[in-house]
């Protein structure tokens, strides 16, 4: 995942609650880093600021963990998304520490959702615009969700 340029970057502290009794994050502060990051980037990229404009469901994610997360610091979460299904799009993340380590790394794989409905539905075109106009060209891969929402 090193080789991603992750072009969005939030900056999440370390707060005393994440940490556990073996003195680092507990492990699953970190997806919370992850969504901290994708909310911001939901926000500022996407233009969906509000909690009824999230009109995704997560399907699937991933953590590794390579370097303790200390208290304190503030973190540096990289996200983007890296590929774009009909209904469905998957994130990469890369936390580093205020020194610039890598600490964690992680994906996602989110589905597009129409909660009234209650079921999973195409993305929008604008919201697929914006998301390549702010990541580039080469989104795009075969639509496998892994949630089987296709």
């Amino acid at each position: 995942m090193n080789d991603l340029e992750l072009r969005f970057r939030h900056r999440v502290p370390v707060r005393f609650r994440d940490i556990d009794l073996g003195g680092h994050a507990h492990h699953s502060v970190a997806l919370m880093y992850f969504e901290e990051a994708r909310a911001a980037y939901w926000r500022d990229v996407v233009g969906r600021p509000r909690l009824e404009d999230i009109d995704y469901i997560l399907a699937e994610a991933t953590v590794r963990y390579r370097q303790r997360v200390l208290y304190p610091d503030l973190l540096d979460v990289g996200v983007g998304v890296v590929r774009l299904g009909k209904k469905h799009f998957e994130m990469a993340y890369e936390v580093r520490s205020s020194s610039g380590e890598v600490l964690v790394t992680g994906r996602s794989i989110q589905v597009m959702y129409d909660y009234a409905a209650g079921r999973s539905m195409r993305m929008p075109d604008e919201m697929r615009a914006r998301i390549q106009a702010f990541e580039g060209a080469g989104l795009e891969g075969p639509d496998a969700d892994g949630a089987g929402a296709s």
